[in-house]
C-alpha cells in the first residue's frame, strides 16, 4: 500500500511539473457560439470501451435536454479521453481546469483514475463527480478532497452479498482471481472479501489468482492459463473474479473452459465490474460463461422516465456507434446522464451564478432526487444508500435475473425495502426463484464447490489396520481373490459398514476407494491434511488439535475414555441390613419403642392382660408389639384408642415389611461387582501402575492433565489379548479405554472387571479435508439414520454381548437403600393421630377427675391431680378409703369383664352417697 501511495504522489508531481497539456477536445454538437452565457462541463472517460461510449451518449443526451429547455443559458461538454491510463486522465483534467476552465468534471470508471484527477481538482478547487469509488472508504477521504463527489458505492456491500452466496450454498473454500491495477494492487477488495467471509460463512479464501494487466502482456493466453494452473491440484471449485476488464474475462473463460474449471460441481461468481457490463459482451463470451451468478448494481427500468431516455438513447447510440451490437442503456450510462442533471440542478438554485466552486459544491451535495440510476442523496461525498443488488444467471447466450440483495436485510425477491423478512428466510431455505442453471448443466442438485470425485478418479479414503478392536475396522484378504494388493483386500467392521450405509444415503453418487493405512492415528490425520488421502474412515476420535487439520463429520458413536479396573462379587455378612439406611433404622426401632408405650398407657387401666408384676407387664407388652410385626398378636384390646392407634401401627408394619422384602430380594438377585480401586486419587496415591494403548491420546492426558507420572504408565500394543495378559500378571491394577472400546471389552469380560470414572471427549467420527462440502452431507446422513433408528439397528448388530455377559445383566442398576425421607410422611401421621388418642385418653381422665374433685371439695392442686392421674394409671385393686382420691375410672365398672374374673360391687344401705366406700374384690 506505502508503494501505491508513493507511485501516486510521484504522479501526481509530474503533473504539477507540466502545467500545460493540450488534447484535442472533443465538443457536443450542441455547443452553441452565439450564446453569451456558455458553462463548460468536462468528462473524462474511456472513449474506446462500450461504458466510455454510453457515459458519452447518455451525458450527451441530459446536455441536449437542458439545453433546449433553457433560453440564456447552455452547457458545453467537454470530452477526454483517458484510454485506461490514470497518468493520461491526470494530464486530461489539468488540460480542461487551465485551458477549457471547466467548472465541473464527470467521469472516471476506475478508482486509480479518479484518485489522481480529485488531487488536482481540489487543489483548484473543481467539484468532481466520479463514476467509481474505492473499496473501503477512508475516514479522511473527505477532508483530503473535498471537491470530489462519487455517485457509486464502495465494495462493502457487495462483498457481503458474496458471503451470503458461499453461506447459503455451503461453500467453505473459494478462489479469489483479479486483474492487477496499475498500481500492484486489487483496490482492497480481497481485504473486504475476506473478512465478510470470515464474518458472515466462516469460509475462507484458499487461493489467488492475480492477473497482469491486459495492456502489460503480449501473449495474454499464456498469462491466464499460467495463473489457472495454480488451482487444478486444489479442492476448491469456487471462483470469485473481484475485477477484470472485459478483454481479460474474454481470455479468462476461455481458457477457463478449455482446462476443465467450468465444469459440473465448479462455481463462477463475477462482482459488478463484469456484471454490469455482461451486455457489452459478445455471444462467444457469454457462452463460455454459461451458469456464471453475477452481481449486478440494480436500477429500475418500468419508469416512464427510463423508458423515455432508453429510446432516446437506443437512436443515438446506434447512430453514432453502428458497430456496437448491443444498445440498451447500463448502469454507467444511468449515472453520466444523472450526474448532467445534479450539475444542472444546482446551478440552477445558484440562479446560473456559478462564480464561487465552493457553493457550487454544496449545492451538489445537497441534491435529492430520484433519478435514472437509483436515488440522488449524498452524505460526505458518497451516495447515502447503498447499492441494491440483482443477483443474475449467465443462460446460453445472455442471462436472467434471479433475486435481489439488499443491504441490511440480505436476499429478497423483491427490491424493496419493506416486509423483507419472511421473504429472505425463505429464499435462505428454499433457493432463488426459478431454476439456477450452474456450470457443467448440473441439475437435480446445487453444486458443491467442491473438486468431486469420479469414477475415473474416486475419492481415496484411508482406513487404519492397527485398530483397538476389531469390532470396528477389521481388513483382511479377499479370498475370492488370490491377490493380495491393496486392492482385494477386504473391508469390514461397524466404522465400515455404517460408512457404506451413510454413502448408500446421500442424494448423489460418491465413488470411492479403500485404502490401508499402516500406522498411527496421527498419521492417518495427516495424510488427509496433505492431500495423500481425501478422507478417512474408522474408529477416530474427534479431538481439539485434529480439527484443526482436517474437518470432522457428526459424531456417531459416544467417545472420551474410561477406567477399567478387576473387580469381584460383592458379598456382605450383613447383606440384610442394607435395604434401609442406617437413619431409617433409628427411626424404625424408635417407633416399635413408642407404640409399646402408647398402647401400655392406654390398656394398662383396663386391660387385665396389660397388668401384673413389672416383669410381666414389660414381657407381654414387648411379645404384642413383636408380634405385630408378623400380624400374629392375640391379644384383646379394650379401648378403641388403642385400636386406632394399633390399626395405624399395622399399616406402618405393612409398608415398611413390603419395601423392605422388595429392596432385599433385589439386593440379593442383581449381580454388582465390587472394584479393587475406587477412584484416580488411589491410582497415584499409591503410586500403582496404569496401563493405556501406545497409540492413543489417552497417555498423553493422563501425564499433562491427571498427572500420572510417566514411568507408572505402561502403554502396549493395540491388540486385544494384551488388556487381559497385563492384569493377570499384575503388570497394570487399572486399564484407560476410550468409550467405544470399553463397551466392548465389558460386553466380554463382565464377570471380571468394570469401569469407573468416565471422562467425556468429542466422539468418534470420519475425517475429511477441511472445507470439504461432503463432510456435511455425511453428518446430515448420520443424523438421518440415528433418528430413524438404523443406526441403534447396526450397533446391536456389531457389539452383541456375550452369553455370560448378556444386556440385562451387564447393565442392571442396583437399588439404592431406602432412606427415611421416603416414609418421612408416614412416620408423621402415625405419630400425629398415636399423639392425639393419647391426649384424648388424658383429657377424659382429667375430666372424671375434675368431677369428683367437686363432688368431695379435696384438695385440687395441679400436683395433686397429676398424682392422682398417675395412681389411677398405675393402681387398678385395693379399696380406697379416701373420696376425694377415687377417679371416675376407679368408680365405673369395666367395660368388657375376662372369662376368667368378674367384679362384685358391694355397697352401704346405712351410709349416704357423700360417705361411699367401694370395696373392690378378684375373685379368681
Amino acid at each position: 500500500m506505502a508503494n501505491i501511495m508513493n507511485r501516486f504522489f510521484f504522479l501526481v508531481l509530474i503533473i504539477a511539473s507540466e502545467l500545460v497539456f493540450v488534447s484535442p477536445g472533443v465538443e457536443s454538437a450542441s455547443t452553441n457560439v452565439n450564446i453569451e452565457e456558455v458553462t463548460k462541463i468536462g468528462a473524462i472517460v474511456d472513449a474506446n470501451s462500450q461504458m466510455g461510449k454510453q457515459a458519452i451518449t447518455a451525458m450527451k443526451i441530459a446536455v441536449q435536454n437542458f439545453n433546449s429547455d433553457s433560453r440564456n443559458h447552455k452547457l458545453s461538454l467537454q470530452i477526454r479521453d483517458h484510454n485506461r491510463d490514470p497518468f493520461q486522465a491526470a494530464m486530461a483534467a489539468q488540460e480542461l481546469i487551465n485551458n477549457e476552465k471547466v467548472k465541473v468534471i464527470a467521469g472516471m470508471e476506475t478508482w486509480e483514475e479518479t484518485a489522481v484527477v480529485a488531487e488536482i481538482a481540489s487543489r483548484v478547487q473543481v467539484p468532481i463527480l466520479s463514476f467509481a469509488a474505492p473499496a473501503v472508504t477512508p475516514l479522511s477521504m473527505s477532508r483530503r478532497w473535498p471537491y470530489l463527489i462519487r455517485m457509486a458505492s464502495n465494495d462493502s456491500e457487495q462483498m457481503k452479498c458474496i458471503a451470503d452466496l458461499a453461506q447459503k450454498y455451503n461453500w467453505r473454500r473459494v478462489a479469489a482471481i483479479y486483474e492487477d491495477n496499475v498500481y500492484g494492487g486489487d483496490s482492497g477488495k480481497l481485504a473486504l472479501l475476506s473478512e465478510a467471509l470470515q464474518n458472515v460463512s466462516s469460509s475462507e479464501i484458499e487461493s489467488r489468482l492475480v492477473l497482469p494487466p491486459i495492456s502489460s502482456i503480449s501473449d495474454p493466453k499464456e498469462a491466464v492459463r499460467g495463473e489457472l494452473k495454480k488451482v487444478q491440484d486444489k479442492q476448491s471449485r469456487v471462483f470469485i473474479v473481484l475485477q477484470a476488464s472485459l478483454d481479460m474475462i474474454t481470455h479468462l473463460f476461455t481458457e477457463a473452459n478449455t482446462m476443465g474449471l467450468v465444469g459440473k460441481d465448479s462455481v463462477w461468481i463475477v462482482t459488478n465490474t463484469v456484471a454490469n457490463a455482461l451486455d457489452s459482451l459478445n455471444t462467444t463470451v457469454i457462452s463460455s460463461m454459461e451458469g456464471t451468478l453475477g452481481i449486478k448494481s440494480y436500477y429500475s427500468d418500468d419508469s416512464s422516465p427510463y423508458k423515455e431516455f432508453s429510446a432516446l438513447f437506443r437512436r443515438n447510440f446506434t447512430s453514432e456507434y453502428p458497430e456496437e451490437d448491443h444498445f440498451h442503456p447500463s448502469i454507467h450510462a444511468l449515472r453520466a446522464h444523472d450526474s448532467i442533471k445534479i450539475i444542472t440542478e444546482a446551478m440552477g438554485r445558484l440562479n446560473y451564478n456559478i462564480s464561487s466552486p465552493e457553493m457550487l459544491l454544496r449545492q451538489m451535495l445537497s441534491s435529492d432526487f430520484s433519478g435514472l440510476s437509483g436515488e440522488i442523496r449524498f452524505k460526505d461525498g458518497e451516495l447515502l444508500n447503498a447499492d441494491t443488488l440483482r443477483i443474475v444467471n449467465v443462460v446460453g447466450k445472455k442471462y436472467k435475473e434471479l433475486d435481489f440483495w439488499l443491504p441490511n436485510f440480505g436476499f429478497s425477491k423483491t427490491s424493496s425495502k419493506h416486509n423483507v423478512g419472511d421473504i429472505s428466510s425463505n429464499i435462505a431455505a428454499e433457493g432463488f426463484t426459478g431454476p439456477v442453471i450452474w456450470p457443467g448443466n448440473l441439475i437435480n442438485r446445487n453444486p458443491k464447490g467442491w473438486a468431486m470425485p469420479s469414477n475415473q478418479e474416486p475419492m481415496r479414503i484411508g482406513v487404519p489396520t492397527r485398530t483397538f478392536f476389531e469390532k470396528f475396522v477389521v481388513i483382511k484378504d479377499d479370498p475370492l481373490n488370490g491377490n493380495s494388493n491393496d486392492k482385494n483386500l477386504r473391508y469390514d467392521g461397524f466404522s465400515i459398514e455404517l460408512f457404506r450405509l451413510v454413502v448408500d444415503h446421500l442424494n448423489y453418487d460418491l465413488p470411492y476407494e479403500f485404502v490401508p493405512h499402516d500406522g498411527v492415528y496421527d498419521d492417518l490425520i495427516n495424510g488427509v491434511y496433505d492431500k495423500t488421502y481425501d478422507a478417512a474412515v474408522g474408529d477416530l476420535t474427534i479431538l481439539g488439535n485434529r480439527t484443526e487439520y482436517v474437518e470432522f463429520t457428526q459424531p456417531y458413536a459416544e467417545s472420551g475414555f474410561s477406567m477399567i479396573v478387576p473387580a469381584k462379587q460383592e458379598e456382605s455378612t450383613w447383606m440384610f441390613t442394607m435395604p434401609f439406611t442406617w437413619e431409617m433404622w433409628m427411626v424404625t426401632a424408635a417407633s416399635f419403642i413408642y407404640t409399646m408405650f402408647i398402647v401400655w398407657l392406654l390398656e394398662h387401666q383396663s386391660n387385665p392382660e396389660f397388668r401384673g408384676t413389672l416383669k410381666d407387664q414389660i414381657s407381654n407388652i414387648l411379645w404384642f408389639a413383636f408380634s405385630t410385626l408378623f400380624f400374629s398378636h392375640r391379644a384383646k384390646i379394650k379401648s378403641n384408642l388403642t385400636r386406632v392407634v394399633v390399626v395405624l401401627w399395622l399399616f406402618v408394619v405393612f409398608i415398611l415389611t413390603s419395601s423392605y422384602t422388595a429392596s432385599l430380594s433385589s439386593l440379593l438377585t442383581v449381580r454388582r461387582l465390587e472394584p479393587n480401586v475406587t477412584d484416580i486419587h488411589s491410582l497415584k496415591s499409591c503410586n500403582l501402575k496404569v496401563g493405556c494403548v501406545d497409540d492413543s491420546f489417552v497417555k498423553k492426558y493422563l501425564e499433562e492433565v491427571l498427572g500420572f507420572r510417566s514411568g507408572n504408565i505402561v502403554p502396549f500394543g493395540n491388540i486385544e489379548a494384551n488388556y487381559i495378559q497385563k492384569f493377570e500378571n499384575n503388570t497394570i491394577d487399572s486399564l484407560f479405554l476410550e468409550r467405544p472400546y470399553e463397551k466392548v471389552f465389558l460386553n466380554k469380560y463382565c464377570k471380571k472387571y468394570t469401569a469407573i470414572n468416565t471422562y467425556r471427549f468429542g466422539g468418534l467420527g470420519f475425517a475429511f479435508q477441511r472445507g470439504s462440502p461432503i463432510a456435511l452431507d455425511i453428518s446430515r446422513a448420520i443424523l438421518d439414520l440415528s433418528e430413524n433408528g438404523r443406526l441403534k439397528t447396526l450397533e446391536e448388530e456389531w457389539f452383541k454381548p456375550s452369553s455370560e455377559c448378556s444386556a440385562d445383566e451387564r447393565y442392571s442398576i442396583r437399588p439404592e437403600n431406602l432412606t427415611l425421607h421416603s416414609f418421612w410422611g408416614l412416620y408423621i401421621v402415625y405419630g400425629a393421630t398415636s399423639i392425639f388418642c393419647f391426649l384424648l385418653f388424658v383429657i377424659r381422665l382429667l375430666n372424671n377427675s375434675w368431677s369428683h374433685q367437686e363432688t368431695y371439695q379435696g384438695n385440687v392442686s395441679a400436683w395433686n391431680i397429676a398424682a392422682r392421674l398417675a395412681r389411677c394409671i398405675h393402681n387398678r385393686k385395693g379399696t380406697i378409703n379416701n373420696p376425694a382420691r377415687v377417679s371416675a375410672l376407679d368408680l365405673a365398672p369395666p367395660a368388657l369383664e375376662s372369662s376368667s374374673s368378674r367384679w362384685e360391687y358391694k355397697l352401704s344401705p346405712t351410709h349416704p352417697p357423700e360417705n361411699l366406700q367401694v370395696e373392690l374384690q378378684m375373685h379368681e
